[in-house]
């Protein structure tokens, strides 16, 4: 299987003008996600996890009482690939 390769910063730059509540932040794909409580913030964080399985890749998140930050990299392309814009698109979706 051929490993995605990293994204030029100007096709994320293209992508970033379309999905604004992404930020491009050092090597990754980065937003943060507010909810009503600990519960639907937990939620979505296992409802995150599940796509990440399915596409075996898997993001950073950091969760807390009414919020989620979710970080899409590709650490063996040490950057932004094809696979973080699909999965990045995917989790906003999951809203």
């Amino acid at each position: 299987m051929q490993r995605p390769h990293r994204l030029e910063d100007s096709r994320v730059g293209e992508w970033l003008q379309i999905h604004t509540s992404w930020r491009h932040e050092g090597d990754a794909l980065v937003r943060n996600f507010t909810f009503k409580d600990f519960s639907e913030a937990l939620g979505f964080v296992v409802r995150v996890g599940l796509l990440a399985e399915k596409r075996d890749h898997h993001p950073d998140i950091e969760l807390g009482w009414g919020k989620a930050r979710v970080l899409w990299t590709t650490h063996d392309a040490k950057g932004v690939t094809e696979l973080d814009l699909a999965l990045a698109e995917g989790t906003a979706a999951l809203l």
